[in-house]
């Protein structure tokens, strides 16, 4: 294992933009290539960001000894079987979310890197973020009482109707673009799965969900509420209501490296507490390495990521039959 882990994006998403930075200040990686399945523009990429090398077809990048680790930033549809490819090849993989758009995806995944002997993990950025382990903290350290009720909203507006997350064919739709956030806060807080829920979307005429609303129960009558879409301005919020008092996370999703929380307790006046945290996508590439050189296991789990893939799908399918549906 080299003393720098050397990372390789494949695509030439939007996304990257966002890991570049973290990858570059960190002590124990770099950024070493980039990927497209057009040579010219992954070599325009590559000139344009400073980056090292360029390959012209996904396949070549992962045919390469010298890279180390895989960012997967494809489109929806495409994580999983890149994921896949990308472990075979003996390569660490951090995959966009969603991972997989079923379990069944993400148990494939999980058996690749596991027959490989990799490391794949689910790049859910704010999960490594100070201010939501310090919600969970809170939460499992019973400063609310019982948790009764958690309601998340994430939305904001698409312009461009060409945008990759209005196109059914390669995974697109508000709920697995941004409705996957408050769902799998939730799952995260109460760590257990929903036992049931019911979902309304309003679909466009690009054939997926550009408004999503939906209910998930949990055992012990907690129960989730959230909402997402593409059609309103953008929003972000998430509250936890518990039996003696609530927590308000103002910007859950996308937190600065200086954030703040409020808790309330009973009727008394909410108290701020500050948090100081690294870059958002600092914590994820610096989990991975983690992963890698020290064998820890990755914050967020296979199962993590397969839950969040079940619910996502029950929520779905429940829209598309207008009733609950059972998991």
């Amino acid at each position: 294992m080299p003393e720098r882990l050397r990372w390789g994006l494949l695509s030439t998403g939007h996304i990257n933009r966002s890991v570049i930075p973290p990858l570059r200040a960190s002590q124990r990686n770099e950024l070493a290539a980039v990927a497209s399945r057009d040579g010219e523009r992954a070599r325009a990429y590559a000139r344009e960001l400073d980056i090292p090398r360029a390959f012209d077809s996904y396949e070549a990048l992962l045919a390469d000894p010298d890279i180390d680790v895989v960012y997967v930033s494809l489109p929806n549809s495409l994580h999983a079987p890149w994921a896949i490819r990308a472990a075979q090849a003996g390569k660490h993989v951090l995959c966009e979310k969603p991972m997989g758009q079923t379990a069944a995806q993400v148990d494939e995944i999980a058996a690749a890197a596991t027959g490989a002997g990799v490391v794949v993990a689910e790049a859910f950025m704010y999960r490594h973020h100070l201010q939501t382990l310090k919600v969970k903290e809170l939460v499992d350290g019973g400063a609310i009482g019982k948790v009764r009720l958690i309601r998340g909203s994430f939305s904001f507006q698409i312009a461009d109707e060409g945008n990759v997350r209005l196109n059914a064919a390669i995974g697109g739709g508000s709920i697995w673009d941004v409705g996957c956030y408050p769902i799998s806060y939730t799952r995260y807080l109460l760590g257990q799965e929903p036992v049931e829920v019911f979902g309304r979307q309003t679909t466009g005429v690009h054939g997926v969900d550009e408004m999503f609303a939906g209910q998930m129960r949990f055992n012990g009558d907690a129960a989730g509420q959230f909402d997402c879409g593409f059609r309103v301005p953008h929003r972000q919020h998430f509250e936890v209501v518990g039996s003696e008092g609530t927590i308000s996370v103002p910007v859950p999703f996308q937190p600065a490296t200086r954030a703040q929380i409020w808790l309330t307790h009973g009727d008394a006046e909410p108290e701020a507490i500050d948090i100081s945290s690294p870059e958002l996508y600092a914590g994820e590439i610096e989990d991975m390495a983690d992963c890698i050189l020290t064998g820890k296991a990755p914050r967020v789990s296979y199962a993590d990521s397969r839950g969040n893939a079940a619910a996502i799908v029950a929520l779905l399918t429940s829209a598309k039959e207008g009733k609950p549906v059972n998991l």
